[in-house]
């Protein structure tokens, strides 16, 4: 068992990351023990495979079950939860435990920030993608009018229980969607790429070892630790992600790793076009992040996708766009265009790589 403590600078609260086998079954009815009303959001899938052993691992707790799918990340989802908790009877001293992937820990830790003005609330992700990435560093949405993620809080859980027992019951693309993240990481971090680098055998085969997750935890919290609601540091943490987000949007049927991979590859080739970068590195992370997807999916023509960019919420000005670009191991850089050129390069990079 791991347990990293994110303590926020300037902040006196810190959460407190468990990764491990036991984590789940251990560790989470420990921290339980000191709340006594308990109420548990989960999904579909998760009360489908996990609901029985949830229930003797937590007793006979309320417990709300949402859709399974990001198209149910809504408003809808959001007070029929509120109502939910409310009608248990939720009192301000009690918690909420969140059991599924990204979209129940964002709806989920949405709603404990506005229930009562704020309750408690524990993580315990189920998917690749939860344990390497969502579940950490507090950030809570759903998705608004059509943009994704567009009415959200800040609002970090208690703790996190990263248990590797729930991965296997993970169909591969949700384990690819998880390594997307991942390699994503390791864009940032010159260490933990070589990593990536030296198991590249076992991420193409979709095996994911409990100390590569740690370390990508690890990784997350750190950087969560410097800069908490996103205003410097942390925005390194959107790499990948302007185009990535637009592709997921088009595309529906890509998981969000696989786009983020599709996303790395689109934004190193636009770092190439506008910055000076290691070359060798660029490959090498081009060729991670393709033998992680199989192949390049067919994709529609950039004419109907690049317009989804401007939703990003990363951009600062109208008709611009704004990536977080691969420029050498460990280094990124913020690169604003504007959208006719970004739309331009797109093609150019869709024709080349597809």
């Amino acid at each position: 068992m791991r347990t990293i403590v994110l303590h926020e600078e300037a902040q006196p609260s810190k959460s407190t990351i468990y990764c491990g086998e036991g984590a789940f079954e251990r560790e989470l009815p420990r921290a339980l023990e000191s709340y006594s009303e308990r109420f548990v959001f989960t999904d579909g899938n998760v009360s489908r495979l996990w609901g029985a052993r949830i229930r003797e691992v937590l007793g006979d707790v309320p417990v709300f079950t949402m859709p399974a799918g990001e198209e149910h990340k809504t408003e809808e989802t959001l007070f029929a939860l509120l109502q939910a908790m409310a009608k248990a009877q939720l009192h301000r001293t009690g918690c909420l435990v969140m059991i599924g992937g990204g979209v129940v820990g964002d709806v989920g830790g949405l709603a404990a920030a506005l229930y009562m003005r704020g309750i408690a609330c524990f993580q315990v992700p189920t998917t690749l993608l939860a344990q390497v990435d969502s579940s950490v560093g507090g950030k809570t949405a759903i998705d608004f009018l059509g943009i994704k993620n567009l009415v959200g809080a800040f609002n970090q859980p208690e703790a996190v229980f990263a248990d590797p027992c729930f991965l296997s019951t993970l169909p591969p693309r949700e384990v690819r969607c998880g390594i997307g993240e991942m390699v994503k990481h390791g864009a940032l971090k010159e260490e933990l790429f070589e990593k990536l680098l030296m198991r590249r055998k076992e991420l193409m085969a979709l095996s994911v070892p409990v100390d590569l997750i740690a370390d990508n935890i690890a990784f997350k919290a750190s950087v969560v630790a410097e800069d908490a609601k996103e205003s410097g540091p942390r925005k390194s943490l959107n790499l990948g992600h302007t185009t990535a987000h637009a592709l997921e949007l088009a595309l529906k049927t890509r998981s969000h790793g696989e786009c983020v991979l599709l996303g790395t590859i689109f934004e190193a080739e636009i770092a190439r076009r506008h910055e000076t970068c290691d070359e060798g590195y660029l490959f090498e992370l081009i060729s991670l992040c393709k033998e992680v997807l199989g192949s390049i999916p067919a994709l529609p023509p950039a004419k109907e996708w690049t317009p989804l960019a401007l939703l990003d919420k990363k951009n600062t000005a109208k008709d611009a766009v704004v990536v977080t670009a691969p420029v050498c191991r460990g280094t990124y850089r913020l690169i604003a265009l504007p959208y006719a050129e970004y739309a331009r390069e797109a093609e150019e990079i869709q024709a080349k790589i597809c």
